[in-house]
């Protein structure tokens, strides 16, 4: 085992989800959180989110085997149950977030003041994932 420091990191680019009723799943990310797909087909839509940050949408089951490209082969690959994932906003738009969510009727499960100063507000995506916005202060590097 080498004692070398790791190359850098940047960031992460994408993260996944798996649904499993696409139009349903879309519905619920393009109208209530206004995102609008960059790529799309059968077994994915694939949302921009901010610089450099990627929200994959994948049918359930639709990744199970390979996918030969061009370029190369993506690895299979799939999830199942609740997952979670955050998404930044500045501390500025949480009132408006809040409006939005219950515009849309969205029920927020939870609030968290986080002892850093930031505030979370946790809701659900019609496949139970645990969705969350998050301003300012809830990590040391956020």
């Amino acid at each position: 085992m080498s004692n070398a420091p790791a190359p850098p990191l940047n960031g992460i680019l994408e993260t996944a989800l798996y649904v499993d009723d696409m139009p349903r799943a879309r519905a619920f990310y393009e109208d209530v959180l206004g995102l609008r797909p960059m790529v799309e087909d059968s077994r994915l839509v694939a949302y921009p989110v901010a610089q450099g940050s990627v929200l994959l949408l994948f049918h359930r089951g639709s990744t199970l085997a390979p996918v030969t490209l061009p370029g190369g082969v993506v690895p299979p690959h799939d999830g199942s149950g609740p997952l979670h994932m955050a998404f930044a906003i500045p501390a500025e738009s949480l009132d408006a977030w809040r409006t939005r969510l219950d515009a849309h009727e969205v029920a927020i499960e939870s609030r968290v003041a986080w002892p850093k100063g930031g505030t979370s507000l946790y809701f659900r995506d019609p496949d139970g994932h645990a969705l969350e916005l998050a301003t300012p202060g809830l990590w040391a590097n956020y």
